[in-house]
């Protein structure tokens, strides 16, 4: 299999903390202590040890993937080993909010962190991308014996953590989950049921799991409004913190997937396990969406980080190979130079670095709205245009990777196909890219008579607005294909609006206007990166790309916004 070592993008990092979004970011989440300088120092090292430990299982774990032998998941060799390396190099502990004992990197750089790890091996980061999103979620609700007992273990990286949402007859409705937890006299509770789908439900690289469990309780009400949230620890702990028997927790099957072989994804059974509650009896839904949006984020980083190695052996690869008479060029030139090579690697990077740049953004929204909560709104309204929007190009992107190998692309020898199978199921997991736009439909554009997209509208125009002041032919271009791309997007929101009263429309409708709102931010990220480029004093090679990547995305991926527009106006077509 080939094997092209992992690049971590050191120097768009450095851009966008430094340049991009006006001032440093890094510097104003953390009051500084922290600057861009420190920031891409993270960085760089996190790609190092990525490229160095977590990358070359990347193909070990498709090819040999977790297998369950005697009732227990046992993970490829090097997967423990690169375990312990992530937890004792500080990673964990690391990205950890301080209110839960971590050192609190801000969200921008974890933006960037995410990324990395997801590049290097998907599979491996999805462990993480759980235990972080646990740790979110009892740092919110849990009463102080779970933190001492849990949240500490998690946050030090000793334990890992997972998410039980999903059962047989419950995917998406989580009202329909039928696992019951009945209170016990010591106060524990017994949790039966089985659970589905449960991404590292089991595994030998961590001491304990802790499982965070949504479970209905004795007379709660039907639906949704009747659920709890639970912690059951795969090995149950004693009260100076040992570690004893196992629960009542069965891992009966592990599923067969067409991509991230290396994340055991678990079929789990509780047989009166023993359960922790966390929160308020009926309060589990609240307390999991904070673990599900830490999630959904989540997946906007790894959709720009598969995306991304994709794109890396692409580029590896159409440099190299040689194949047919180059229009214009020289004998011998690689397929790189082919019009319609060159045209797929521009669109692929141009889209990437537009993912990244909104990662960061988005990010750092939520570190600002800690501190001024009419950020709130905008950050809460970019989660599902993130994750919905991000991942579905993800999917694009990895095909076209595929393509620029040709034939070579679709024999898995070349290893390029994972990246298209590890990528699929971003679009479906952590909720759907209908149930994010949804969730963008009802709870934010209807919700608040599309006000924040007007805002955000606004500051996109406002940008345009810089642009058009420039001689710079790019910025001239971007600044007139935003106005028209910011009308269409308005018109689109109108358009939404005027479905209130018609629900089947609007649903109808929602995925394309996702995708709109995420293309044009994605237009946005270049734009601003096109602003901060015109405000060096001198430019390099490396300034002549961002313009040349923003102004190919201006006119091959913008445009769509237009289309996605008149089809948002449809409503739905019966």
């Amino acid at each position: 299999m080939v094997t092209i070592p992992y690049q971590p993008p050191v120097e768009d990092y450095t851009f966008l903390y430094r340049e991009v979004f006006g001032a440093d970011v890094v510097a104003r989440a953390t009051d500084g202590e922290l600057t861009a300088e420190d920031a891409t120092d993270v960085i760089a090292g996190a790609g190092e040890f990525a490229a160095s430990v977590l990358a070359p299982l990347q193909a070990v774990g498709d090819r040999v993937g977790a297998r369950l032998e005697d009732g227990r998941v046992r993970m490829p060799e090097g997967f423990a080993e690169a375990y312990r390396a992530f937890v004792d190099a500080g990673w964990v502990t690391a990205e950890a909010p301080v209110s839960a004992g971590g050192d609190g990197l801000p969200g921008a750089v974890r933006a960037g962190l995410g990324e990395i790890w997801n590049a290097s091996n998907a599979a491996f980061a999805l462990c993480w991308l759980l235990t972080a999103g646990q740790i979110h979620a009892l740092d919110a609700a849990a009463s102080d014996d779970i933190r001492e007992t849990y949240l500490s273990k998690l946050v030090s990286g000793e334990w890992t953590g997972t998410m039980n949402l999903t059962e047989p007859d419950a995917g998406t409705d989580l009202g329909g989950i039928r696992t019951m937890a009945t209170p016990q006299d010591d106060g524990t509770w017994a949790i039966r049921g089985q659970k589905i789908f449960i991404t590292w439900g089991d595994h030998d690289i961590a001491e304990n799991i802790v499982h965070l469990v949504l479970a209905r309780t004795p007379g709660a009400p039907e639906g949704a409004k009747g659920l709890s949230l639970f912690v059951a620890p795969r090995l149950l702990v004693g009260a100076d913190g040992s570690l004893g028997a196992r629960n009542a927790v069965e891992t009966v099957a592990l599923e067969h997937k067409l991509g991230i072989h290396g994340s055991p994804t678990c079929v789990l059974s509780y047989e009166d396990a023993t359960g922790y509650l966390v929160g308020e009896v009926g309060g589990g839904l609240a307390g999991m969406f904070v673990m599900m949006n830490s999630a959904r984020i989540g997946m906007g980083f790894q959709a720009t980080g598969i995306a991304d190695r994709a794109y890396q052996q692409a580029v590896a690869y159409a440099q190299s190979r040689t194949q047919g008479r180059v229009q214009g060029r020289g004998a011998g030139a690689p397929i790189a130079e082919h019009p319609d090579v060159r045209r797929m690697l521009l669109s692929m990077s141009s889209r990437i670095f537009a993912m990244r740049a909104l990662g960061v953004y988005v990010a750092d929204l939520f570190d600002r709205a800690d501190a001024d909560p009419a950020v709130t709104p905008l950050a809460e309204f970019f989660v599902p245009v993130l994750k919905g929007w991000a991942t579905e190009d993800a999917v694009a992107l990895t095909s076209d990777a595929i393509q620029v190998h040709g034939g070579m692309g679709f024999i898995e020898e070349t290893g390029v196909a994972q990246h298209y199978r590890d990528a699929r199921i971003m679009p479906i997991y952590e909720g759907t890219t209908a149930i994010q736009s949804n969730d963008l439909i009802g709870r934010k554009v209807l919700r608040d008579g599309g006000a924040t997209a007007e805002a955000l509208f606004a500051q996109i125009a406002e940008t345009a607005d810089g642009l058009r002041r420039s001689d710079e032919p790019v910025a001239a271009r971007m600044a007139e294909r935003l106005d028209r791309a910011v009308a269409a997007a308005r018109r689109a929101t109108d358009d939404v609006l005027g479905f209130a009263g018609s629900p089947r429309d609007a649903h109808a409708v929602s995925v394309p206007y996702l995708m709109l709102l995420g293309t044009l931010a994605g237009a946005w990220m270049h734009a601003l990166a096109v602003a901060a480029v015109l405000a060096h004093a001198t430019s390099d090679a490396q300034d002549a790309a961002r313009l040349t990547a923003a102004d190919f995305y201006g006119a091959h991926h913008l445009p769509r916004v237009h289309a996605l527009a008149e089809t948002v106006a449809s409503g739905e077509i019966a």
